[in-house]
């Protein structure tokens, strides 16, 4: 890669000849590891132009950085950092001249929470027990690719480069509103769904719009870890209701309440399911104490067990339901596309907010999801997932039959994970360290409790990213980790 002549500036205090003002100019960036071996130097005549010095004091300092073996050249094609330049010192760490108190200076502080581990190198272990992450082996990728190569041609330009303010990309609106929402019993016009990115963005941007400092928002517990921590920086009152077999009980909400957090169809993450009973009970609730509700319904696209139960908002005939759905999840986090569903009121300040912050998500990702979803890649793919996850399912079922080990939430449409209980006495956070050891990774329970439930004998298997083969001998090592 060539050094761009931009990165080089002559210091007016420097004490020295500017040959040597240069000359360390030069060694320093390699010294720091800035320049690397084999990187080009900007030619002295382009420098000089650039430093305003003449090029015969260029042409110099790179003579002796040649003389040090800092430099080498190539004949007419220029100077290049030489491959036996001193390499750069292993410094741990830098010392900082800053002297501002952060601690007084940070007026909110968003560190701190605790969140789960999700290790960047998990591929390399054998047996990852990780919700959410992908198997290369279940996604269309060639598909992905040909909608991607589509979304960049002449005839999606604009999509690709215009800024769209505050607009959503047209195609996908027209399929989430024409298929995704209609299979969860939901109409919605264009103005009542708003794309983000991903369903913790839809949550945030929710919160933001629905709460404040005098303001309750109740949630179930244990949750999504991103949930309490979108509540906590809205510093709006806050009410945690345990969960039960059946999910969020509505008897359990305050009538002080103005929002309720749930997750009717697959609660995260004991998995449970909320009863139809249930849920009219809970919008019985919602309007004698004129609250509104918030139903994330992250995974209902994983149903294989049964057809999942209709989402809580194709119930609701008030309008008091905001409704957050996600293709991260089925098809990869790394899209970062979700999408939120509510009246058009609410969706114009979710809307005005999100353009404040990110204007829009970015065009050729919604325009290739549109592609995908409509040209029929996206519900074949699911089809595969499903298949995968049902043949997964089972093999999860019968290891932990044999091995002992006991559920404490297993989906009754599907899903892609289990909530797990450890014997008496167990720390599941020390658990995971000893199984990570074993190439075996698990996710411990404690994030998704609130603090002062806080359980360490809860923790949550996956198997979205792990192949049928691996699991039996992985869940074997889990129960040998359990014994000892």
């Amino acid at each position: 890669m060539p050094i761009a002549v931009e990165t080089f500036f002559l210091d007016p205090v420097f004490e020295g000849t500017l040959q040597q003002q240069i000359q360390q100019m030069v060694a320093g960036g390699i010294l720091s590891g800035r320049f690397r071996p084999g990187e080009k130097l900007p030619s002295s005549r382009k420098l000089a132009q650039h430093l305003g010095v003449s090029r015969i004091t260029v042409t110099l300092a790179y003579n002796e950085l040649m003389a040090d073996d800092y430099l080498s050249s190539e004949g007419r094609s220029g100077y290049y950092v030489s491959a036996n330049a001193p390499e750069p010192p292993q410094v741990t760490s830098r010392k900082s001249g800053d002297t501002v108190d952060w601690s007084r200076a940070i007026g909110t502080r968003f560190s701190g929470s605790l969140q789960l581990e999700k290790p960047l190198d998990w591929r390399r272990y054998k047996y990852p027990f990780l919700y959410g992450q992908v198997d290369p082996s279940l996604f269309d990728r060639q598909n992905w690719r040909l909608c991607a190569v589509r979304a960049l041609g002449q005839r999606d330009f604009d999509s690709l480069t215009a800024d769209q303010v505050d607009r959503d990309d047209p195609q996908l609106l027209e399929f989430i509103a024409r298929n995704t929402l209609p299979r969860r019993g939901i109409l919605a016009n264009p103005d009542e769904i708003l794309i983000t990115l991903g369903a913790q963005n839809a949550l945030w941007l929710t919160a933001q719009v629905l709460l404040t400092q005098r303001r309750t928002a109740a949630h179930e517990d244990p949750c999504y870890p991103g949930l309490r921590s979108i509540l906590r920086q809205s510093r709006c009152h806050r009410i945690t209701i345990p969960v039960d077999g059946d999910g969020l009980p509505p008897d359990q909400i305050p009538p002080e309440t103005d929002v309720v957090f749930t997750t009717p169809s697959h609660q995260c993450p004991t998995t449970a399911t909320m009863p139809i009973e249930r849920r009219q009970e809970l919008l019985k609730r919602a309007t004698q104490d004129d609250f509104l509700v918030v139903e994330d319904d992250y995974e209902f696209e994983m149903s294989f067990l049964k057809p999942p139960s209709p989402a809580l908002k194709s119930l609701d005939s008030e309008g008091r339901v905001i409704y957050i759905g996600s293709f991260s999840k089925s098809l990869f986090p790394g899209l970062r596309l979700g999408y939120l569903v509510g009246p058009a009121p609410f969706i114009r300040e979710a809307r005005a907010l999100r353009s404040t912050v990110l204007r829009h998500p970015p065009g050729h990702i919604q325009r290739t999801a549109a592609y995908f979803l409509s040209l029929g890649h996206y519900d074949t793919m699911i089809r595969r997932l499903r298949n995968a996850l049902h043949d997964r399912r089972r093999a999860m079922d019968n290891a932990l039959r044999e091995h002992g080990l006991e559920v404490a939430g297993s989906g009754t449409f599907g899903g892609s994970s289990l909530w797990m209980k450890a014997p008496d006495g167990v720390d599941v956070e020390l658990l995971a360290e000893k199984l990570r050891e074993r190439s075996v990774l698990i996710e411990p329970g404690p994030a998704f409790c609130e603090r002062e439930n806080r359980t360490k004998s809860h923790y949550r298997l996956a198997y979205s990213s792990i192949t049928t083969p691996h699991i039996a001998p992985g869940v074997a090592l889990i129960a040998d980790a359990l014994k000892q």
